[in-house]
Formats: structure tokens, C-alpha cells, sequence
């Protein structure tokens, strides 16, 4: 219990809880709210940024809560209902039981898949929607994010249904009840499991990894390189292939109908680069444990985007108990350079930090 409890203080991000509940002082709200929120923008709610905080946390509270009353009504021991509903609104994923989800009935399959979803989507969504800002509330990221949820269930969905082997065969209900879980477990890493994904053909894996690599929108719960980062990348690179063909163009890359201001591309362009540069670094090192590339490549992604479960060795049915310690270390701090950010946490290990 107290380890789901963790998950779910953790989920919204410690500095935020303390932070609305706490009075600070010296005007450095906004700085913790933006080491603490991931993705490339963090605005306020509203004027004040601890009333922000509380606001976030209120609907970080009552989704929590929703979500439990719907596991209770299909008859979820309470004990169960309290663990996954903190796992899963905090993206801790783990569950209580050794067979992960496979054992609970279809309906709290289900419930559990809607609920991954929705804490994977921008709180400032649910902000807007509580205003009446409906379409505002439904941007360009939650489309996308969304659209990629649709495409990736679709896809795997028709794969195993066609390529059904001896180890996998489903009928077409159980095949999309297993995708959609799949798909929302690893785009919002959570990391819970249903079935055993690393036995789907080639092309099903494959586009989980994309969905690995992608992660949740920004001001969510989910981890992962974040759908907004992706969307400012994919315009950023549509602009300059525009300027390369009329140079003297002036126009400014937008979102929503605002401006990305040209600090936020930066950003996002020097975080990929990090971000690239720790994984490959990560690979390079874990690599020395002579595992298969396969098992290497998904344990570092796995634990740089926090989700949990890989391919290979590490799959859902796997763990990370055969690496060496070194290896292991490698992924821990892996593991809290995904769920801090990369900045701060790399922020923290320059020595010029703690000089006076």
C-alpha cells in the first residue's frame, strides 16, 4: 500500500504536493513548477502558482477517485481497488497480483485501459473542459496523442488477428481488448500487463517501441519523450525545409494558433540531443553484460521512459534480475533522469552547481 501511495504523491510530482499545500517564499514557485512538469512549456492555470498546484491536484484527486468507484462496481476487492487506482494514476504500474491484469475480468481490463488514457492526457485539458473551453481543451497534442492511440490498436489489433501462430490466437474482441491495453500501458507508462506481447509478430513489437519511445502528452502523469516535443520537432523540421525553399520567407512555427517561441524549439532540439546521447551512452554501457541486443535496447528504453516492461528478457513476462549490478546502476539512473527530466537531473550532477 505504502508503495502505490508513493507512486501516486509522485505521480503528480513531490514539489507540486508540497507546493500546494505548503506556503513558500522567495517567488520560486514557478522554477519548481517547471523542474516538476514534464514537457517543453509549463504555464499557470491561473494567476497564483500555488492555487495552480491545487487545481492540478484537485483533478489529479478526483479522476483518482472516479476511477476507484469504477473498479469497485465490478467488483474489485478494495484492498486491489486502492493499489491500482494509485499505480495507475501515477504511472507507477505495478501491480499486485503475479499475473499483472490477465486475471481480473474483461470489464476492469477495460476500465483500467480508459483510465491509462486519461491520465496520460494534458491536466490542462480537464481544467479547460471544467470551464467550458471544450474545444480549446481538445488541442493539437491530445489529437495527436489520440490519433496515435487509434493507429497503433488498429494496426497491432490487425496484425495478431492475421498472423494468429500456436503461441498467440485470439478472436477479434480479445485481440482488441489485448492491443488497447498494450498500447495504453506503454504510451502512458504505466507498464501493466494483460498478455505477453513480446511472443506478437515483429511488425506488433515494433510499433510498441514507437509508442515507448513517443510517451504521453506534457502535464501528464506518463513519461516517455513527450507527444508535444514530437509535434514541435515535426514542425521545426517542416520550417526549415520551408526556409531552405523560399529563404526570404518570414513565418513563425505555431501551435493552436500561438506562436512556439523559438526558446521552446531550442529546448526541445537540445533535449533530443540529450536525450539520444544518455540512451546511446546507457546501451554502450549495459551492452557489456554480453545480453542480446533485443533485451539491451528496450531495458534502457524502458527505464529512461519509465515503463516497466521491454522486449526479450525484459518483456512482461521477463525482469531485470539477470543483469549485472553495474548494469542495474546504469538503470537507476536511467530511471530518475526519466522521471525528474533530463535537465535538472544533469543540471544536478555539474560540479558548477554547487560551487558558490
Amino acid at each position: 500500500m505504502w508503495r502505490s501511495f508513493t507512486h501516486w504523491v509522485g505521480g503528480m510530482g513531490v514539489l507540486v504536493f508540497i507546493m500546494a499545500f505548503l506556503p513558500l517564499s522567495g517567488g520560486r514557485n514557478m522554477y519548481i513548477m517547471k523542474a516538476e512538469s514534464p514537457g517543453p512549456v509549463v504555464g499557470k492555470l491561473v494567476p497564483k502558482v500555488r492555487q495552480t498546484a491545487k487545481i492540478l491536484y484537485g483533478i489529479y484527486l478526483a479522476l483518482t477517485v472516479l476511477m476507484m468507484l469504477f473498479l469497485l462496481c465490478g467488483g474489485m476487492p478494495l484492498f486491489d481497488t486502492l493499489n491500482t487506482a494509485f499505480a495507475t494514476a501515477g504511472t507507477g504500474g505495478f501491480a499486485i497480483k503475479a499475473d499483472g491484469f490477465a486475471g481480473y475480468s474483461h470489464y476492469l481490463q477495460w476500465v483500467v485501459t480508459l483510465f491509462m488514457l486519461l491520465f496520460s492526457l494534458n491536466f490542462n485539458a480537464y481544467f479547460l473542459i471544467l470551464c467550458g473551453k471544450i474545444k480549446a481543451a481538445f488541442n493539437l497534442e491530445i489529437k495527436v496523442f489520440l490519433g496515435i492511440v487509434i493507429a497503433a490498436v488498429t494496426l497491432i489489433t490487425l496484425n495478431i488477428c492475421l498472423t494468429a501462430s500456436t503461441l498467440y490466437d485470439y478472436a477479434v474482441g480479445d485481440a482488441i481488448r489485448y492491443s488497447a491495453f498494450s498500447v495504453a500501458s506503454v504510451v502512458s507508462t504505466t507498464g501493466f500487463a494483460t498478455a505477453n506481447f513480446d511472443l506478437w509478430p515483429a511488425f506488433s513489437k515494433f510499433i510498441l517501441v514507437l509508442c515507448m519511445f513517443i510517451g504521453a502528452c506534457a502535464g501528464s502523469t506518463g513519461g516517455g519523450f513527450k507527444v508535444s516535443r514530437v509535434v514541435v520537432l515535426y514542425k521545426g523540421a517542416t520550417h526549415e525545409m520551408k526556409r531552405a525553399l523560399h529563404p526570404k520567407q518570414v513565418k513563425k512555427i505555431t501551435m493552436d494558433g500561438r506562436i512556439v517561441e523559438h526558446e521552446v524549439v531550442r529546448n526541445t532540439n537540445a533535449y533530443l540531443v540529450i536525450y539520444l546521447l544518455i540512451f546511446m551512452a546507457s546501451l554502450f554501457l549495459v551492452s557489456l553484460s554480453c545480453e542480446d541486443l533485443v533485451t539491451n535496447f528496450t531495458a534502457v528504453l524502458a527505464t529512461i521512459n519509465n515503463i516497466g516492461p521491454g522486449l526479450g528478457k525484459v518483456g512482461p513476462a521477463g525482469n531485470f534480475a539477470f543483469y549485472s549490478n553495474f548494469s542495474k546502476l546504469v538503470f537507476v539512473f536511467d530511471m530518475l533522469a526519466g522521471r525528474l527530466e533530463l535537465f535538472p537531473m544533469l543540471i544536478l550532477l555539474r560540479p558548477a552547481t554547487w560551487k558558490k
